[in-house]
C-alpha cells in the first residue's frame, strides 16, 4: 500500500514526480465519500486528520479538480467528486482483482510429483478427481503415475521411489494416510467353479479354497486382512501359488490354482478369459488410501493433499 506521503515519493519514468493518483489515495477519498467527515474517515484510516486532508488535497491537485467542499462542521461532495466515486470505486476493485490473480498464481505449486497406484486405483473416481482438482488448482505440477504391484508398496515410498501413492489399506509401517474410499469386495474364483452358479455366496462356503498367495513375509498383515485369514469359525486359510502382481494372481486363478478377493471395481477393470466374479455376503469391506511419508515436505505432495480434501469435501 501506498504510504501517507508518496506526494513526495513517487516519481515518473523520467524522475519528475508523478501526477497521476495513487491506489491509497483513491481508497482514503472513498471512505471520506462515505462519511463527509474528516474526522470520522480518519478514524476507519487509522490516520490522523491532518495526514487525511493532505491525501485529499494531494489528489484533487493530481487531477487538476475539486473533489469536496470543506465547512466546519462537515465535507460535501462537489460534482466533479460525486461523479468520480463511482470510477474510483471500479478501479480500486480492478486493482483488487488484478492483485488477487497474481497471489493465486504466486502461491501456485510447481515442480514433478510422481505418484504410486495400486491395482487399478489410478482409474477410481475418486482419483481421477483428485488428480484433475490438482490440475486445475496447480497447473506447473508434472504429475509422473506409476503402477506399483504388491510387493512394491512395501517400499516404494521408503526408498522415495515415489512421493505419495493411492493404496489399499493396510498400509506398510512409517506412512501417514488419507481415507478416501470404503467399498465391497468380492471373491475371484475359476469361471468353471460350481459355485459361481450358486452366488451370492458366503466365506463357509469358500472354506475349503485355495487362496493365492504373495511371495514376501513383509505382506503378511496385509494379505492375511484380504483373504480373511483366520476364517470367522477360526480356521485358517490354505494358501497356493504366489503371486507378486494383479495379472499373475488372475493367471492362478484363470487356471484353477486357487481363488482370490479383491476390490469390487475388479470386476471392470480385470475382465479376463477363465475369471468370474462373485459377491460373498458376509465378506468385510475395502479401504482405499491416500499415502505418504511422516516427514515428506515435498511442496507438490502438499498440494496434492489439498486437491485431496477439497475433492472429499465436496462429495
Amino acid at each position: 500500500m501506498d504510504r501517507g506521503g508518496d506526494s513526495e515519493g513517487r516519481r515518473s519514468l523520467d524522475g519528475t514526480p508523478s501526477r497521476e493518483p495513487s491506489l491509497h489515495q483513491l481508497r482514503l477519498f472513498l471512505v471520506l465519500a462515505e462519511e463527509l467527515h474528516f474526522g470520522r474517515a480518519a478514524q476507519r484510516l487509522f490516520l490522523t486528520q491532518p495526514a487525511l486532508s493532505q491525501q485529499i488535497q494531494t489528489l484533487e491537485d493530481r487531477l487538476d479538480v475539486n473533489l469536496v467542499q470543506r465547512s466546519s462542521r462537515r465535507v460535501d461532495l462537489t460534482a466533479a467528486g460525486r461523479a468520480l466515486v463511482s470510477e474510483a470505486r471500479d478501479v480500486v476493485a480492478a486493482m483488487d482483482r488484478f492483485r488477487g490473480i497474481a497471489a493465486t498464481h504466486a502461491r501456485q505449486v510447481r515442480g514433478c510429483l510422481r505418484i504410486g497406484a495400486i491395482g487399478g486405483e489410478a482409474f477410481m473416481p475418486y482419483v481421477t478427481a483428485i488428480l484433475a482438482e490438482l490440475s486445475a488448482q496447480h497447473p506447473d505440477i508434472t504429475v509422473e503415475i506409476r503402477s506399483i504391484n504388491f510387493v512394491e508398496q512395501t517400499y516404494v515410498l521408503h526408498r522415495r521411489e515415489v512421493d505419495a501413492a493411492f493404496l489399499r489399506p493396510p498400509l506398510p509401517p512409517g506412512l501417514r494416510s488419507l481415507h478416501l474410499a470404503t467399498g465391497p469386495r468380492v471373491a475371484c474364483l475359476p469361471a468353471d467353479d460350481p459355485l459361481v452358479a450358486q452366488a451370492p455366496l458366503t466365506l463357509a462356503q469358500l472354506s475349503d479354497r485355495v487362496v493365492v498367495d504373495v511371495p514376501i513375509p513383509e505382506l503378511r498383515e496385509w494379505w492375511d486382512y484380504w483373504t480373511v485369514n483366520p476364517r470367522p469359525d477360526g480356521r485358517p486359510v490354505r494358501y497356493g501359488p504366489a503371486a507378486g502382481d494383479m495379472e499373475a494372481l488372475l493367471s492362478a486363478v484363470a487356471r484353477g490354482q486357487a481363488i482370490a478377493f479383491l476390490p469390487a471395481e475388479a470386476r471392470h477393470d480385470y475382465t479376463r478369459r477363465g475369471v468370474a466374479y462373485v459377491d460373498v455376503t458376509d465378506l468385510p469391506l475395502s479401504t482405499s488410501s491416500l499415502a505418504w511419508l511422516t516427514d515428506q515436505d515435498h511442496p507438490p505432495v502438499a498440494a496434492l493433499l489439498q486437491a485431496a480434501r477439497a475433492v472429499l469435501q465436496r462429495n
